[in-house]
């Protein structure tokens, strides 16, 4: 299983990023998909999930300014808007089968938002 994450970077306040996560080895659409994140120091939060069939769920801090979305090509994004230097973490894809107890992360992405 490999959740490869890509598209972070530095980016100004109010700026934005999308992050894209590809997945292989899983039948993708059985697994609930998400994006978490850690900030330095702190522990790793969930920043978005969407199961498959586009139900999502957001952290409150990122709500209305962060999309989830996903595809068929086994893609997921993270379309993050007007961020914030509060939104600087490594940011982890994560592919999560909870009856059977499988979870799966990416090696992370960096986002640094600067002020």
């Amino acid at each position: 299983v490999q959740l490869q994450a890509s598209g972070g970077g530095l980016v100004q306040v109010g700026g934005s990023l999308r992050l894209s996560c590809e997945a292989s080895g899983i039948t993708f659409s059985f697994y609930l998909m998400g994006w978490y994140r850690q900030a330095p120091g702190r522990q790793r939060e969930l920043v978005a999930q969407i199961s498959s069939s586009g139900n999502t769920n957001y952290a409150d801090s990122v709500k209305g300014r962060f999309t989830i979305s996903r595809d068929n090509a086994k893609m997921v994004y993270l379309q993050m808007n007007s961020l914030e230097p509060e939104d600087t973490a490594v940011y982890y894809c994560n592919a999560q089968r909870i009856a059977i107890r499988r979870y799966y992360w990416g090696q992370g992405t960096l986002v640094t938002v600067s002020s």
